[in-house]
């Protein structure tokens, strides 16, 4: 009976509670707020507040946490939901919410200052979003903040010294963002404090002194942070840390020689990219735990005598660039000690003064190894034959050392290894059959030795290389038909100046993805097999210095992508081709062969600075420069002539010579009105740039030459000496995630194309070593009038006037979108196989001397089927930039040319209403588009960027002043206004199959220039 009366009473109070949902204040508040933070939802791909609504209790909506007793909620949960929007102010109340959650998502605008009255909130998690402005000194009202993550956003100004007060704190995350103004001092009085990043904002200063006292803190992230100094003693009194990330400053000293006692629990030592100095200290091998340690680019010296014996858990262990080395006979016997450590995947020592012989212990390794890097140091001595017991290697780099002897025919144990450089050693001997094992391999680089013997035939087995040099050895014998079936080879064959006798296999047909090959300074001979002119990807073809015979095949007239060409030295004869006269040739090297006849006055036949036909006796004619003698003109046969056939003739004679006259007169004043381009002059001067070069050229890749940086590697312009020509340099660091992939994606699709408004690549595709790490350079040509974006938006605080840069006219913005609109149209419709861009903005659109624009960065290009328009599922995520890509890849739909069209649109919005699509005014489901599209027609000279209606309205009072061809004047230049922001809006619309064909667009854009330029 007594339970029965219990349950009568539970289920009473229940329905009490019920109703005072309905019925109490502060429950109705929480719905309102609730209700509030819907409306800032501006996208909800998972319908997550759209499903709020009032047909059931806000305590059940999705996300939404309430408590027990009563009713209030606790607890708002929609992390990596996908959600676009802004954070509703009305959430500061929702008085008893402890935690909130909204990380992982893309809300923009600023945090509310009223998150402050959330007295009871415990967990505040912002991160990975694009939250604007500064962080709220507000916040050091929630009294009982213990995690306060806002890292990953856009956020600028100083770290607030009111939250100081925060004296709960564990973990404190600011990384990823802009802020600025140093690390503040009260954050040592933050004693509660478990986790601390500042990883990656310009902060400047340096590390306060106070850190010791903080004696909770485990985790302390200070990198990139441009800050110098030394490290403070207090810092080593953090015993309790396993993780100091202090890299990518400017901080320099000694470490302590005690740190590896000072720090019984660290698991990872980030020290990289700095200026410390002195030994590695004895100490490191108490570092148990750790599994992480990163010393690269600093300035550490002398031997390291560390014992790694004890290290068990180390996986990473990175001292490259440095300058460890003494000299002495056993300074490698380091690596003994690494044996026991099992878990070791990264092995990471190149570009330091390591001398001696590599140990045998180098095989007896941990078999998990993966990365092994001993390039450009000074080993000498046999390479050991124990390094085939690295079964998991994937990379094998010990290039540019003095490494003597034979390659090991235990090689082939790296049946794993991908990609594997001895370049640049003394190896002699056979190249070993083995090698034909390593059948994952898509990088050898194997140039610069004493290697001699034949060419293995076994390296046709490596179905999957890209890349393959041979050359500057001894190999001798003929060139394996094997090779030139790998129709993976699509980058560079090197095979130059060895003794390789014989013809040019025919199987080299095959190769029709391959950019380069060079066989030059060789022994070979025989005809120059037609079926080169399969290889439509050739760039660069040298077969220079050999005795190939015979006429050049007519077929190579289908090589349409070839820039340089050199033929010299060789026995070829017959007539030099017309149609070399229609490749877009940069060089083309003809000479001391036995050609014969007229040399032809088209194309690179043109300018003499490019073309070199000297040693051959039997050639006449061509352009005056190249002082050939004239071609004899054979006397023919005595015809009479009528005198009215000769009166026709004379009259046609003259009228011919009338239009010539004013056709030549008509090119030569064109020629002298535009003057050649930059990049046209750098392409034509330097065709296959030398690492050494480039390190000349951009002063040893100096911070002052640096003009940009990326995701993956750094910008910078080089100016070669003796031609006084200007590059821009592009260097990516294959070490970072990804970096190889859009190196690969860039080189894969500018190989492919050729388009006015496209961006050149100067040279081939080639790897360097820079700072001791595996990169790779692409020489561009350079863009003196920079990007778009700077045109734009060179300054937040002051115009582009005051800036030394001039606005852009409305004719400028016109011409530079019908450029970029012509060069997608030409990679969506007119390449052998559709490009998409994938990352088309202001920033990747270049303006050269002439203002002309250029489309770069194709690192995110791909190719595309035809036929594959139709949006698709993709597990590939966004591509592009935020703010430029279109809606429906956050969706998971393929790339598609519509993609393209949609970051077209919006860069021409911006164009014409010099507002980012990221601007902080767009906001509650307000975008760019939308902004423009609510304008037109009525109001679209009033969203216009005001340089282009202060030009307007210069037309407006000359029309009233003047006459009425003036005011028509001013009428049709506000007509082609609100006609371009039309084609803008057409191209942003959010349906994939809504929006206009870019085809379309350069026809309009045409017409709208055309009537703008009408008088």
């Amino acid at each position: 009976m007594l339970c029965i009366t219990t349950l009568l009473t539970v289920t009473a109070a229940a329905t009490a509670t019920s109703t005072a949902f309905r019925t109490v204040g502060g429950n109705e508040m929480d719905r309102l707020a609730l209700q509030a933070f819907k409306e800032r939802i501006t996208y909800d791909p998972q319908g997550v507040v759209s499903s709020w609504n009032d047909s059931f209790h806000f305590c059940e909506w999705e996300g939404v946490t309430c408590g027990h007793r009563h009713g209030r909620v606790i607890l708002l949960d929609v992390s990596s939901r996908g959600l676009v929007g802004t954070l509703s102010p009305y959430v500061g109340n929702l008085s008893f919410l402890r935690d909130l959650w909204l990380s992982n998502n893309t809300f923009k605008g600023q945090i509310p200052s009223e998150l402050g009255r959330l007295f009871r909130l415990r967990h505040l998690l912002l991160m990975n979003n694009s939250f604007e402005g500064e962080i709220p000194a507000t916040l050091s009202r929630c009294s009982e903040l213990t995690q306060l993550a806002v890292s990953h956003n856009n956020l600028v100004g100083k770290i607030p010294k009111e939250l100081g007060s925060l004296s709960k704190l564990i973990d404190f995350l600011v990384q990823a963002n802009h802020l600025t103004g140093g690390i503040p001092s009260f954050i040592v009085n933050l004693t509660s404090l478990e986790k601390l990043s500042t990883t990656h904002n310009p902060l400047g200063g340096s590390i306060p002194d106070g850190f010791g006292q903080m004696r909770n803190l485990k985790e302390l992230a200070l990198c990139g942070n441009n800050l110098s100094g030394i490290i403070p003693s207090s810092i080593y009194n953090l015993s309790a840390l396993t993780v100091l990330s202090l890299c990518e400053n400017q901080l320099h000293g000694n470490l302590q020689p005690g740190i590896g006692m000072m720090f019984p629990h660290l698991q990872l030592l980030q020290l990289h990219t700095n200026l410390f100095t002195g030994p590695l200290p004895l100490s490191v091998s108490n570092l148990t735990e750790m599994d992480t340690l990163d010393m690269q680019e600093n300035y550490f010296t002398g031997k390291i005598r560390v014992n790694f014996e004890g290290l068990k858990n180390i996986w990473m262990l990175l001292l490259s660039e440095n300058n460890f080395g003494s000299g002495e006979p056993d300074e490698m016997n380091f690596i003994n000690s690494m044996v026991n450590c099992s878990n070791l995947k990264y092995l990471e020592m190149s570009g330091n003064f390591f001398s001696g012989v590599l140990p045998k212990s180098i095989g007896n390794l941990s078999t998990n190894l993966f990365f092994l890097n001993f390039g450009v140091n000074l080993l000498n001595g046999t390479l050991p034959s124990t390094i085939g017991n690295l079964i998991n290697l994937g990379t094998l780099f010990l290039q540019d050392n003095q490494f003597t002897g034979t390659i090991p025919t235990t090689i082939g144990g790296l049946q794993k290894v991908q990609r594997f450089a001895l370049r640049g050693n003394n190896f002699s001997g056979k190249l070993p059959n083995s090698i034909g094992n390593l059948t994952l391999l898509t990088e050898l680089y194997l140039e610069d030795n004493r290697l001699d013997g034949t060419i293995p035939l076994s390296l046709g087995n490596c179905q999957n290389l890209l890349i393959l040099y041979l050359s500057q050895n001894n190999l001798s014998g003929i060139i394996p038909k094997e090779i030139f079936r790998l129709s993976s080879l699509s980058i560079e064959v090197s095979l130059a100046h060895n003794h390789l006798i014989g013809s040019l296999p025919s199987e080299v047909d095959n190769l029709i993805n391959l950019v380069a090959l060079d066989v030059s300074e060789n022994n070979l001979s025989g005809d120059i097999p037609s079926g080169l002119s399969k290889c439509t990807s050739l760039e660069f073809l040298h077969m220079e210095g050999n005795s190939f015979r015979g006429p050049i095949p007519a077929s190579l007239r289908s090589l349409k992508g070839l820039r340089v060409f050199d033929l010299s030295r060789n026995n070829i004869t017959g007539q030099i081709p017309e149609f070399l006269g229609q490749i877009a040739l940069t060089s083309l090297n003809l000479s001391f062969n036995n050609f014969e006849g007229e040399v032809p006055i088209t194309g690179v036949f043109t300018n003499a600075s490019v073309i070199s036909v000297a040693g051959n006796s039997r050639i006449c004619g061509g352009i005056f420069e190249l002082k050939l003698p004239k071609c004899a003109i054979e006397k023919s046969k005595e015809v009479k002539m009528s005198l009215a056939h000769i009166l026709i003739i004379s009259v046609a004679s003259i009228l011919v010579g009338i239009t010539l006259i004013s056709f030549f007169i008509s090119c030569w004043v064109k020629k002298k009105r535009k003057a050649p381009s930059i990049g046209t002059q750098v392409e034509e001067q330097f065709l296959r740039v030398s690492y050494k070069r480039l390190l000349k050229a951009t002063n040893g890749f100096s911070s002052d030459n640096l003009i940009g940086t990326g995701s993956f590697g750094y910008v910078y312009k080089g100016i070669f000496d003796q031609e006084g020509a200007t590059v821009a340099v592009k260097v990516l660091n294959l070490l970072h995630h990804g970096a190889s992939k859009s190196f690969m994606a860039e080189c894969e699709t500018l190989r492919n194309i050729r388009h006015r408004n496209l961006l050149k690549i100067i040279t081939s595709c080639s790897s360097v070593d820079f700072e001791g790490n595996d990169f790779r350079a692409l020489v561009y040509e350079f863009m003196p009038n920079g990007s778009l974006e700077r045109w734009l938006h060179s300054s937040t605080e002051t115009n582009n006037a005051q800036n030394g840069i001039p606005s852009l006219s409305f004719l400028q913005r016109i011409n530079i979108a019908v450029d970029v609109a012509c060069a997608l149209d030409y990679l969506h419709n007119h390449c052998q196989q559709p490009i998409i861009h994938c990352d088309l903005k202001p920033s990747n659109i270049l303006l050269d001397h002439d203002m002309v624009a250029h489309i770069g960065d194709f690192g995110l290009a791909r190719f595309h089927p035809r036929l594959t328009n139709t949006v698709q599922s993709s597990s590939n995520g966004i591509r592009g930039t935020i703010g430029y890509t279109a809606p429906e890849y956050g969706l998971g739909s393929e790339i598609s040319t519509n993609g393209d069209v949609y970051s077209y649109g919006i860069c021409l919005l911006e164009m014409m209403t010099g507002r980012r699509p990221t601007d902080g005014m767009f906001q509650d489901g307000i975008n760019l588009h939308n902004f423009v599209r609510m304008a037109i027609p009525d109001n679209a000279i009033e969203i216009l960027d005001q340089v282009l209606l202060n030009d307007n309205e210069e037309d407006v009072e000359a029309a009233e002043n003047m006459t009425r061809k003036c005011q028509n004047r001013a009428n049709k230049i506000k007509e082609c206004l609100v006609s371009v922001v039309r084609i803008g809006v057409a191209c942003s619309v959010e349906s994939p199959q809504e929006r206009i064909k870019i085809s379309d667009v350069v026809h309009e854009l045409q017409s709208v220039k055309n009537k703008l330029l009408q008088h």
